[in-house]
């Protein structure tokens, strides 16, 4: 074989080896720049040192998360961790590695700021929402047209843990349940999600959320398999109303979950 032909017939054997030792080394220099224990325990102590009750603490990335609980999830009770939203936490600890935000805190400004060993510890001060009314709160008191009843779930939604009424509704018959005379502020905001990772793999149609309050709507969800736990929101007049959430499912054994709270 001349020379030439030999280089070319060599280059791919070159190629995997340069590529092997590079994984090699990257996947070596990624597993040391993670920070150890003694880093997440210097973090831990910072925040324990400044913490107050109803603080929420929130780690990123969120692969980090079950390391993040490992040092302060006694400081995050169950309430907390399946939490709606953020927004009616006033004060906000991030504890971040390699430079990841959390979507808690993305648009606010820490009030404080340390970085132990990797570890960034960050604490954000904002006014927090006012919540007049939790449907959470309110399940007893629901009705729903129908057999069918609501109930309160810590369920997964999205591959995150969620407090939630949950409704199965049969397919293709909506079901209409109301919470009557919850007191509003001036809006009412809330999430929905399918619920169960095992379920959305086999039914993979979406499900669709209506909100209607004095007999018109103000607000509609449609979320999919993959969309997690979806944002909706309506303006609203301060006062005692009837609300009522509409539940649609193409398919049976949907798993739709849904929390709202009213703000002033």
């Amino acid at each position: 074989m001349l020379p030439g032909r030999t280089a070319l017939a060599a280059a791919p054997a070159v190629v995997l080896f340069v590529l092997g030792a590079w994984e090699t080394c990257a996947t070596r220099e990624a597993a040391t720049s993670v920070p150890g224990d003694p880093a997440w325990d210097e973090a831990a102590a910072t925040v324990r040192a400044r913490y107050a009750a109803g603080d929420l603490i929130v780690f990123a990335p969120d692969w980090v998360d079950p390391v993040g609980r490992l040092h302060l999830g006694d400081l995050i009770p169950l309430e907390m961790a399946g939490r709606m939203d953020a927004a009616r936490y006033g004060r906000i600890w991030e504890l971040s590695i390699r430079g990841a935000h959390a979507p808690e805190v993305v648009g606010l400004t820490p009030v404080t700021s340390g970085d132990y060993a990797g570890v960034r510890v960050r604490l954000f001060e904002r006014p927090a929402a006012t919540v007049t009314a939790d449907v959470l709160e309110h399940v007893t008191d629901a009705r729903a047209d129908g057999p069918l009843r609501p109930g309160l779930v810590f369920g997964e939604v999205g591959f995150a843990p969620h407090r939630c009424v949950q409704i199965v509704p049969h397919g293709g018959t909506p079901v209409r349940i109301t919470f009557p005379q919850l007191a509003l502020g001036t809006e009412l905001v809330g999430y929905v999600g399918l619920a169960d990772v095992f379920t959305r793999r086999d039914v993979r149609t979406p499900v669709e959320l209506d909100v209607e309050i004095g007999g018109k709507l103000v607000a509609s969800a449609k979320p999919g398999v993959d969309d997690g736990w979806v944002r909706f929101a309506a303006p609203t007049t301060p006062g005692p109303t009837d609300v009522v959430f509409i539940a649609r499912a193409a398919e049976s054994n949907r798993l739709v979950c849904f929390a709202a709270e009213a703000r002033k």
